[in-house]
């Protein structure tokens, strides 16, 4: 990182800018956030998303194309319910509404985190990806990334935008651990990452991308993703320059949507990039701890599928079997979440 800013902590969600990993952390946040939660009865029904049946079976995992997707590697998957698609603004206001619950990004800071810093410039809001005027150096992702105060799940650009009339887009700007208070009041969970991949692939193991071999089948794009040149130059030929509405393109052959594209989605499983080499064959759940040798303390969880700002200029990984990753406290305008059981 470039610079010393007070707010580049709170960045380390952005999934396609954190390069490989390896070594070991102690972890505790995982045990303070099923803590935190307990209290909450898991009652089915309590969100309005239809859950699609996934037929249990086995696939190759992975890819050749990304170090940290490697090997390819035989899983097993039992069978599991999965949200058809991500979880709306709707639906999480529905359950901010019925539990008071605070996002990450809404929350106060502590002080003890930031010692460097002035209380005065600890305002709570989270990341949000802004276009430049021009091009820009694509090694400084700061170019487009801006910590803006007031920025939370209800406001996904700062204290001047808000979600209405985006009630059916994916809530954004929510973390792990608000994705995780979020399944446990649903009485439903996050998928592990090889949940996610299975469903995803649908069957087709050795295409490129989740849909098939070509990135614009029969000359329509099938997922919300950057056109044009990245990042000054959004040519939205897919309609949408940020979050489209769930269910705006083809479901796949589960009848699942938006798992490529639009956004990001939390799993369960802890991020390692060599996880793989040791992966369990059947309905794997990931590592025990998190390591990224890029922020070697910082404890982080696997996310899914791209989101709206990937490009082939800059981030490819909502190509199949790549894998994303974010620091469990973080969010951004990019990043979502659906649920299983």
């Amino acid at each position: 990182m470039k610079n010393k800013n007070w707010w580049i902590p709170l960045l380390l969600f952005v999934a396609c800018n954190q390069p490989e990993a390896s070594t070991q952390i102690n972890l505790q946040k995982k045990d303070s956030i099923k803590n935190a939660v307990a209290g909450w009865p898991a009652v089915e029904g309590r969100d309005t998303c239809k859950m699609i049946e996934i037929p249990g079976g086995s696939f190759s995992m992975g890819s050749t194309e990304f170090s940290d997707s490697k090997p390819i590697h035989e899983v097993s998957i039992h069978s599991f319910l999965m949200d058809e698609h991500e979880v709306s603004n709707l639906q999480f206001a529905a359950f901010v509404k019925q539990t008071g619950y605070k996002t990450v990004a809404e929350r106060v800071l502590n002080p003890a985190d930031f010692p460097d810093v002035p209380k005065e410039k600890l305002l709570p809001g989270s990341a949000v990806f802004i276009s430049p005027a021009h091009q820009v150096d694509l090694n400084d992702y700061m170019e487009w990334w801006k910590y803006i105060p007031g920025a939370d799940w209800q406001h996904p650009e700062g204290p001047n935008s808000s979600i209405k009339g985006r009630e059916q887009h994916p809530v954004v700007q929510v973390s792990y651990e608000d994705a995780l208070a979020y399944a446990t009041w649903a009485g439903k969970r996050l998928p592990t990452e090889a949940e996610w991949e299975y469903a995803a692939r649908a069957g087709k193991t050795t295409s490129t991308y989740y849909w098939g071999s070509e990135l614009k089948p029969n000359g329509k794009w099938v997922a919300n993703i950057f056109q044009g040149h990245f990042p000054d130059n959004n040519a939205k030929e897919d309609g949408y320059a940020t979050t489209a509405p769930v269910k705006s393109f083809p479901a796949n052959s589960y009848k699942i949507y938006d798992l490529d594209g639009n956004v990001w989605e939390w799993c369960n499983d802890f991020y390692r990039p060599d996880y793989y080499v040791n992966s369990a064959k059947k309905n794997p759940t990931g590592p025990t701890d998190s390591y990224d040798p890029e922020e070697p303390g910082v404890e982080k969880h696997v996310q899914r599928g791209g989101s709206f700002i990937c490009s082939d200029q800059y981030c490819i990984r909502y190509k199949a079997g790549s894998r994303g990753k974010g620091e469990t406290g973080s969010g951004g305008n990019n990043l979502g979440f659906r649920c299983v059981k």
